[in-house]
């Protein structure tokens, strides 16, 4: 259905989408199946829209700007493509913007030029999104940081039981020995009574900002047993299916991950440190990361 008070010139508009009043659609837009643009919405010519997309009132797409399948896009929502604008001064190609599938922007949001919006990731009402949002990922802020992840499980850590807490995702929460008097504290991890593997190789990470995350990536081989040992690391776990998140705090407190999950550290808190120890010596083959790859990789494993 295109309303009449609307201005649709391009003719590559899907079936069953709905273009509301006062809309304009430039020539060279393209737009998919079952949409729904709502009034007062902009759409310039070097603009494509995938099936299932949803558009509020009031938000003006671009060129170079790419959305896929199942998005949804907030009242108001600003998006941009010129780094550096001057009127009646054009560049020879405008950087383009990528919405992946299933990502929901909230309102007022501001979208700069050049960044990609990994597939269900959420932006928050009003943030302004700076860089590339990692897949799955909920930012919020000005400039928009990661504050969680979607449909991900929130583990609790007061229970701690290496032969009971096998979890979906696979990864175990260790509970090691610890040997405290007035001198201090000692934890002690002995392999095998303690660590579920010898460790090969170790690293610390360490001055990592609050905004930022480390890992977002798979190991094909690789174990690693994680452990916060000052302050706190908050630790996404992926199997491909479901999402599960632990919190880190305590030194005590190690995370033991199997090959074949998808891990992500964020939340660091100030001067946090996290030892990772790890059953193989560093091989950049091991690794996997890109999430479509890790995705087609775990189908192939099945």
């Amino acid at each position: 259905m295109i309303h009449p008070l609307s201005d649709v010139q391009s003719p590559h508009i899907g079936e069953e989408t709905n273009i509301w009043q006062f809309c304009v659609v430039l020539p060279g837009a393209q737009i998919g199946n079952n949409c729904n643009i709502c009034s007062h919405c902009f759409i310039e010519n070097d603009v494509v829209v995938g099936d299932n997309v949803t558009v509020k009132c009031g938000v003006q797409l671009w060129d170079g700007l790419r959305i896929e399948n199942d998005v949804f896009i907030g009242p108001n929502v600003t998006f941009t493509n010129d780094k550096y604008p001057k009127s009646k001064q054009y560049p020879d190609r405008f950087l383009q913007t990528t919405l992946r599938k299933g990502v929901s922007i909230g309102a007022n949001a501001t979208i700069l030029p050049g960044v990609s919006i990994g597939q269900n990731a959420m932006v928050a009402a009003g943030a302004v999104v700076t860089q590339d949002v990692p897949e799955n990922a909920i930012v919020m802020g000005v400039p928009a940081k990661i504050t969680g992840y979607t449909d991900t499980l929130l583990r609790p850590t007061d229970t701690i039981d290496p032969l009971q807490n096998q979890k979906h995702c696979g990864p175990v929460l260790y509970s090691l020995s610890t040997v405290q008097d007035i001198r201090g504290n000692l934890v002690v991890g002995e392999y095998p009574k303690e660590l579920p593997f010898e460790p090969k190789r170790i690293f610390m990470v360490y001055g990592v900002p609050n905004s930022k995350v480390r890992g977002a990536h798979a190991h094909k081989e690789c174990h690693q047993f994680l452990i916060a040992t000052h302050g706190s690391v908050n630790v996404i776990l992926d199997d491909g299916k479901s999402r599960e998140e632990y919190v880190l705090s305590e030194a005590s407190m190690g995370l033991y991950i199997k090959p074949g999950i998808w891990g992500i550290q964020y939340k660091y808190s100030e001067n946090a440190v996290l030892l990772v120890l790890a059953s193989h010596g560093y091989d950049a083959s091991d690794y996997i990361r890109d999430y479509n790859d890790f995705q087609a990789w775990k189908r192939e494993c099945e």
